[in-house]
């Protein structure tokens, strides 16, 4: 039901989109003025468009926003009431008002959710609406957008309806895309709505100025028709493309800066510095395996069991964070990302109950015996595998080349050749099957382990390899179906899937991201999340 954008290269950038900075006083504290770098331009701040909203969930606003630990919190929805079957929504909003001082209205919400999923619109996330009555057909062209499951029953009363309950829908409702927009300005701008930030009205914390759809400089100022000002202490967040981690340490030392991301070497050298401070991303990277191989002996080898977790017994997670990445990047213990989202009841990181023992362990000895038990069963001796990444990132040269080598040492007749190619060419190919192991990656939208779980269900579009567990198909089906309004039933689903899934080493996970900053210790009040609107600076302020 909702599949998640990711690849690892897509995935970097919107996810530290936002950026970051240390060292000499400025006077930003006096001002309150927040200055930022980010690694590449805006895209588009249509939030129908947008392909993340990594920053830009300062300036838009949905029922709820995201706080602490994804937690929702009081967004434009003053309340709100689930019907006992969890299929509808009544959301009554407060008294908001949009930038240029029109009053937010329910039919800004049914306005924004048709135009987000008319597909002549081509949002890259409307896929995230589907569970919403007709949502799916009518982003699929079959149905009208004023099918879709919403309705404005009066001017502060918006009604939604479900196909099923979602669980995470709370969640899923602090995200931007699901929020108002005006139709009064969209019709006024037509195609130049969302090209430049004098062609649109913001209902967050901030309005966003001076950004000309291309340029390197843009600023968040302090919206003063926000509905919440009273608790907005910056004036303005400046934000500067910075594309070389060495031009934002430098920018950071001059006070140019108050918070800038480390490259590998920096991070050696700042990690014992008092302003070094590091933010998880639930971006975890992994190898995909081709269940479906074009060659008969190489797909009977991926197939085997013992030989994935022989394989992923071989690698030493630690060594790789610690020496090769050297980022601060964590080990997983499994496939979902840690700090992700925790048990409705005990508020225990899924990442714990996930785990199983000896499938990501590092244990050379046991490697090899799974290693020549699986050689048997397949009738081989050596085995002679390509390994499918993507050039952009900069990470994949150093992790395949750390990969051939403990393959090759640990796993007696494992060859592994190395396959770098263009992000784009790499993504096509795992489309098409082309790979026998894939280094792939995920980042969660939103704080559910389904945003992670859901992958690797038998036909679904980011499956590249065709892995297929029909006990696992049942636990996920049931999660999202029968347990869908049983919040721990629900989790108990999940958690044993995902046991299921790591202990078959459907998938084999690598490491979690985890980006290093320099941070000026005046900054104060920043919530970062795992995922979803990762940055949010609405009680952000300079000491």
């Amino acid at each position: 039901m909702l599949l998640l954008v990711a690849v690892i290269g897509i995935i970097t950038v919107g996810l530290a989109a936002c950026g970051q900075s240390s060292k000499q006083k400025t006077n930003s504290s006096k001002s309150q003025t927040l200055n930022l770098s980010t690694t590449t331009p805006l895209d588009t701040i249509d939030i129908s468009k947008s392909t993340g909203y990594g920053q830009t969930g300062n300036a838009f606003e949905s029922f709820y926003r995201l706080g602490k630990n994804g937690k929702p919190t009081a967004g434009l929805a003053q309340s709100t009431k689930k019907s006992k079957d969890g299929k509808t929504w009544t959301f009554k909003l407060r008294n908001a008002k949009w930038s240029n001082g029109d009053q937010i209205t329910a039919q800004d919400f049914v306005y924004s959710w048709r135009r987000t999923l008319n597909p002549k619109t081509k949002s890259t996330y409307a896929y995230l609406f589907s569970g919403i009555k007709n949502a799916d057909k009518v982003n699929a062209g079959k149905l009208s957008p004023n099918a879709v499951g919403i309705k404005a029953t009066n001017s502060k009363t918006v009604v939604v309806q479900l196909e099923k309950p979602i669980a995470y829908f709370k969640v899923l409702m602090s995200y931007p895309l699901f929020g108002p927009q005006n139709q009064k300005v969209v019709d006024k701008y037509g195609k130049k709505y969302g090209t430049r930030s004098q062609y649109m009205v913001y209902s967050g914390p901030f309005t966003i100025k001076n950004w000309n759809g291309t340029g390197n400089k843009w600023q968040f100022v302090k919206n003063n028709q926000y509905w919440d000002k009273g608790v907005v202490k910056l004036k303005k967040i400046n934000y500067t493309v910075v594309a070389s981690p060495t031009t934002g340490l430098e920018l950071y030392q001059q006070g140019k800066l108050d918070l800038t991301p480390l490259s590998n070497q920096q991070i050696k050298n700042y990690k014992n510095n008092s302003e070094f401070k590091q933010y998880p991303y639930s971006l975890v990277s992994f190898l995909e395996y081709n269940f479906k191989d074009a060659n008969s002996t190489k797909r009977k080898v991926m197939s085997n069991r013992n030989i994935r977790t022989a394989i992923s017994l071989s690698i030493n997670r630690k060594q790789l964070t610690k020496k090769v990445l050297g980022d601060g990047s964590a080990t997983p213990t499994g496939f979902v990302a840690s700090q992700l989202a925790s048990d409705p009841r005990t508020g225990t990181d899924f990442a714990k109950q996930q785990a199983v023992a000896n499938t990501v362990d590092h244990n050379e000895k046991l490697a090899k015996q799974y290693w020549e038990k699986g050689l048997k069963q397949v009738g081989v001796k050596k085995v002679n595998l390509s390994i499918l990444a993507s050039s952009d990132d900069q990470t994949s040269s150093p992790v395949t080349q750390y990969l051939k080598a403990q393959f090759e040492k640990v796993l007696p007749g494992m060859t592994l050749n190395i396959r770098n190619v263009p992000g784009q060419v790499a993504t096509q190919d795992a489309l098409k099957g082309e790979f026998d192991i894939y280094l792939s990656g995920w980042g969660a939208d939103f704080n559910d382990p389904i945003s992670f779980l859901q992958i690797p269900e038998s036909g679904t579009a980011y499956n590249y390899g065709k892995y297929r567990n029909e006990t696992y198909d049942k636990l996920i089906n049931r999660a999202q179906n029968r347990d869908a309004n049983n919040a721990g039933q629900r989790w108990d689903d999940l958690v044993q899937a995902a046991k299921v899934f790591n202990k078959d080493q459907g998938m084999t996970p690598l490491y979690q991201q985890v980006t290093s900053y320099l941070q000026k210790p005046s900054l104060k009040g920043v919530i970062h999340n795992t995922a979803g609107t990762q940055w949010s600076y609405k009680y952000a302020y300079m000491k």
